[in-house]
């Protein structure tokens, strides 16, 4: 951030910007290395990352191109390293060369948003609309399948570029909020049912909302609660990936007000027909 901010180019005729510039170059080569910053920590080489040592001195030239052999780069060999911006930062033109005058072309600065989205438009797809703090406002089409956290890049809808670099981009970072129904899980979607008795014994068929609208589903007949039944290619839709499923999960629900009839029956019924559904976990002596 320094670097870019005392550039030089950014301030022509600065003398202190372009001195503190320098040192914060040398700085990084130090310290973005591992080996110079452990010469430096053993005091081979100073802050600026010249030799202390006058015979090893001559090193930091011998190695350049016969046209510039006394010309060092120390300190600047590592900025593109440093990203995007930097590699923009130091990008001349080919009309313009060290001394030249010109000046560089820079991207505008990302902007950030965050954009909360339902769970239905997170799965099926959706445009959406902020507001932008100048007032202005961005549609924002939200992929099929996208999740919690995951972030939009927007090219060239960020801040405006410098020197006729170009615009930055927006990064919409998105939050799925929660669903009273579905929940999800990878690419699977899944959703409690619940069942009434005469269904879970007999068997029934039943409607069952989805992501996508609801549609029929037969419940086997002596099902159980917490039996789980699935609903092929009715998950999650996303792009470059195969559907995932819809996985309903069985409750049977009791009647608000259990009548004298039913009582009746289920007592006869427990006395011809008694079994034990917690026998799996008796533990042996």
């Amino acid at each position: 951030k320094l670097a870019k901010q005392l550039h030089p180019d950014l301030n022509p005729g600065d003398k202190k910007a372009e001195q503190r510039f320098k040192q914060i170059s040398a700085a990084h080569a130090i310290l973005g290395d591992k080996d110079k910053r452990a010469r430096y920590d053993r005091g081979e080489i100073d802050e600026s990352g010249a030799e202390k040592q006058e015979q090893r001195f001559y090193r930091q030239y011998a190695d350049t191109d016969a046209g510039h052999q006394y010309h060092s780069r120390a300190g600047y060999e590592d900025f593109a390293d440093m990203g995007d911006i930097f590699s923009d930062l130091f990008r001349r033109s080919r009309a313009g060369g060290p001394g030249s005058g010109a000046r560089y072309a820079m991207p505008g600065q990302d902007l950030r948003y965050n954009l909360q989205v339902g769970f239905i438009d997170a799965v099926n797809g959706a445009t959406k609309r902020i507001t932008l703090p100048d007032g202005g406002t961005l549609d924002v089409s939200i992929p099929r399948g996208v999740a919690d956290g995951q972030t939009i890049r927007l090219k060239g809808k960020g801040g405006p570029g410098v020197n006729g670099g170009p615009q930055g981009d927006a990064l919409i970072q998105l939050q799925v909020a929660p669903h009273p129904h579905f929940s999800r899980e990878g690419d699977d979607i899944l959703i409690d049912l619940p069942i009434t008795i005469d269904e879970a014994v007999l068997g029934a068929r039943v409607e069952v909302p989805t992501v996508s609208g609801s549609v029929n589903m037969s419940i086997p007949a002596g099902a159980s609660s917490g039996q789980t039944l699935r609903l092929r290619g009715k998950g999650v839709e996303a792009k470059g990936r195969t559907a995932g499923d819809q996985l309903v999960r069985l409750r049977i629900v009791m009647p608000r007000e259990v009548d004298q009839g039913l009582k009746d029956f289920m007592s006869g019924w427990k006395d011809a027909h008694a079994y034990d559904p917690r026998a799996a976990l008796k533990v042996s002596s």
